[in-house]
């Protein structure tokens, strides 16, 4: 086979292309043989740089003096900035100045370029091509994720709808017996006169008779009769019903009917992601203000989960009732659990519906118009807290049952979704046992865990990556160690939770930075804000306290 034609050829002479390659001229990127190198450079250009091949772009492309034509710039001066050759430094133009080498610049250049291709390639093109695909998934799931909003819309639409049908039906069956009683009264009155007609005829019919008798005693012993007759009977008059529909006040519809909560916009900073709603301030108050407190009769008071302010549902760590109060503490409904046993946990849907999680039976349960179904029965695992994420999905701590391992489980209802267990290194994320692990999801979409047996917040982002533990400030802070029980987050992303040994509460900035506490708070241990950011504290002695703590 002709070598020239070989796939598997050696590089050949960029002059002759036939003899293998021994040697390159850096100037002139030209691949040499021995016996060409001397015609390439017969023309006695003196720019040629012959090297070995393997050496081959290894020599330095220096400038050529714009003052000296013959030289090379291998200086740059200091004091005017401009490159220069060895001519230039001695001449009085630059005499007393400062030079630096040419090449020292180029080495520490290409070293930082080396380590700016490296970082491009390593860590910056990753990163932007994980952004990339983590947005293209999220367009790809926008579709679902609305339409899991407009179902729950309609479906209150739905609940709207029956209620009204509801009201209508009872009204009109209240009109069709007032109607009954109406023509009950009418018909009574019409069979008075009829009677009183069948007299008067009877009597007319006797006048007659004695207008044509000629029997005297008949004609004296005759009474009249005609002053009853003329006695008119009472006329009785009955008023229809009047239906006075009451003006729709749009707005209050709107508030009865439910909330969207505001669009969150996305601040992009070196990469990382900062959320903050739109019309936020924000701003801590120094000293929060408490605004309210009722008592909920309970002696242990665990939970507390707000839907409206004629809807807040609470439970204890003893007793099987489960109790809706309103904001001035009114309660309003109380549900009876199935298994008879006290909830663990309890969470609202965004359509109003109530969830609770039993250990013992190792079950989720849903409350929908009075009625208790169980949604998921779990196989070795116990249901320990959960929370309803931003698109209807319910997130459920689990435990399982010989205490070795705990995990985050994501439900769309009895589809597990996703299961969020170790970190990158294979390392558990949360502490093993039964303990209470109150679970929140942030704005941006972080999952939040207080986890109590680990003394700490975990926090992680919603593809379940680490993103950082808080274990509360340094022990002088405070007197006992930290042990956090609920947690909820805000509209600023921030993430309150309660520190019941040293009665007050944590809040920190979604990154884990601590802000502020709250305190003169009871063993608190249940938390969850409402459509305001006001915060509501589930005390276990049985108060739940309402605290403005946002300006």
């Amino acid at each position: 086979m002709d070598p020239r034609h070989n796939a598997q050829d050696v590089v050949r002479c960029g002059l002759c292309k036939e003899n293998i390659v021994q040697s390159y001229c850096d100037f002139c990127h030209v691949s040499l043989c021995k016996p060409c190198i001397g015609e390439h450079i017969s023309d006695e250009y003196d720019k040629h740089k012959i090297v070995p091949f393997k050496e081959r772009k290894s020599t330095l492309m220096f400038p050529t003096c714009k003052s000296h034509s013959k030289e090379t710039c291998k200086l740059q001066c200091k004091s005017c900035t401009v490159l220069i050759c060895a001519l230039c430094a001695a001449s009085e133009t630059h005499k007393g100045h400062d030079f630096i080498v040419l090449e020292d610049i180029y080495k520490t250049n290409k070293t930082g370029i080396e380590k700016d291709a490296e970082e491009i390639e390593k860590v910056i093109a990753p990163t932007y091509e994980e952004m990339r695909n983590e947005l293209i998934k999220q367009i790809e799931s926008l579709n679902g994720d609305y339409e899991k909003i407009t179902i729950v819309i309609s479906e209150q639409g739905v609940k709207w709808h029956t209620e009204v049908e509801r009201v209508i039906n009872k009204m009109k069956n209240e009109i069709t017996e007032i109607k009954e009683k109406h023509r009950d009264i009418l018909e009574k009155h019409l069979n008075e006169i009829k009677q009183i007609e069948f007299l008067i005829k009877e009597n007319v019919s006797t006048l007659k008779d004695l207008e044509e008798s000629k029997d005297v005693t008949v004609i004296v012993n005759y009474r009249t009769k005609i002053k009853e007759f003329r006695k008119m009977p009472f006329k009785v008059h009955v008023t229809l019903p009047t239906f006075c529909p009451k003006p729709i006040n749009r707005d209050q519809v709107c508030e009865m009917f439910g909330t969207l909560k505001p669009l969150v916009s996305t601040i992009n900073e070196d990469g990382y992601t900062n959320e903050l709603p739109e019309d936020s301030s924000g701003e801590l108050i120094d000293i929060p203000d408490f605004i309210n407190t009722f008592n909920t009769g309970y002696n242990n008071l665990r939970c507390v989960s707000f839907h409206t302010e004629e809807e807040i549902w609470t439970s204890a760590g003893s007793g099987i009732i489960i109790k809706s109060f309103t904001t001035s503490g009114n309660c309003m409904n109380t549900i009876k659990t199935k298994q008879g046993v006290y909830p663990d946990d309890i969470a609202v849907t965004s359509a109003g519906d109530l969830v609770y999680c039993d250990r013992i039976s190792k079950t989720l349960n849903q409350v929908k118009d009075g009625k208790i179904e169980e949604i998921i029965v779990f196989q070795r695992w116990k249901p320990i807290n959960l929370c309803v994420s931003s698109t209807g999905d319910l997130l459920v701590v689990l435990s399982y049952d010989d205490r070795t391992q705990s995990k985050v489980a994501r439900y769309s209802g009895s589809i597990e979704k996703q299961a969020i267990q170790f970190d990158d290194e294979g390392n558990h994320l949360y502490s093993s046992s039964f303990s209470m692990k109150y679970i929140a999801e942030n704005e941006n979409l972080d999952i939040c865990v207080a986890d109590w047996g680990a003394g700490a917040v975990v926090v992680v982002n919603q593809d379940g990556k680490l993103r950082w533990r808080y274990t509360g400030l340094p022990s002088e802070a405070k007197k006992n160690p930290f042990k956090p029980r609920g947690i909820t987050t805000n509209s600023q992303s921030q993430i309150l939770t309660a520190d019941c040994k040293n009665h007050c509460i944590h809040i920190l900035d979604q990154d884990g930075q601590f802000l502020h506490y709250i305190e003169n708070v009871k063993d608190p241990y249940g938390l969850c804000v409402d459509n305001h950011d006001n915060l509501y504290v589930a005390e276990w002695t049985g108060d739940v306290k309402v605290i403005k703590y946002l300006k």
